[in-house]
């Protein structure tokens, strides 16, 4: 797996540097560079350590700091409300099915990921992670594996996945 996931953080940094101008390159890389940390990790041991997270976190208030875009408000925005979706979800899954459905550390980093994408990118990070995740168990599916609603995926992964490509798009179109 390692020879893998040094082809993505390359594939991260060229992307990056492709995409963005100047500094905010750097800050793009280090972004995809967290992500590919918590992604590998979450798929590997469903764990998203809260020290990578938080340090996400306030690599994107740090960016809004710094004056990249998105602005700060909306980064900020960004971050309360990924979190507080995803909590609420968890929440609200944990109080009707009576135990629980997603682990503590997805909604910490969708606020994180909030944070460096603004709010208005959430929506769609959150779409298509949701996809990903479906052609993932598509996939699981027609290989013959069983998936039922007990079996577990790595959202956070998922999340990741879809959080880079956005902010390349959101560099790329000028936001």
């Amino acid at each position: 797996m390692h020879w893998r996931i040094e082809a993505c953080g390359l594939a991260i940094g060229i992307a990056a540097g492709l995409v963005a101008p100047g500094q905010a390159a750097l800050w793009g890389a280090v972004f995809g560079w967290l992500l590919l940390a918590l992604a590998a990790l979450d798929l590997v041991a469903f764990w998203l350590p809260d020290r990578l997270t938080i340090l996400l976190a306030l690599g994107g208030a740090a960016g809004g700091v710094a004056g990249l875009a998105p602005d700060g408000v909306d980064r900020l925005i960004g971050g309360i409300a990924g979190f507080a979706l995803l909590w609420a979800i968890a929440a609200g899954y944990r109080r009707i099915r009576g135990h629980d459905g997603m682990g503590g550390g997805d909604p910490k980093l969708f606020g994180a990921i909030g944070l460096w994408l603004g709010w208005q990118m959430l929506p769609a990070v959150l779409l298509i992670a949701s996809m990903v995740g479906l052609g993932a168990v598509l996939t699981m599916r027609v290989g013959g594996k069983p998936v039922t609603g007990q079996t577990a995926m790595p959202f956070g992964a998922l999340l990741a996945i879809a959080a880079y490509p956005a902010w390349l798009f959101m560099i790329a179109s000028g936001g």
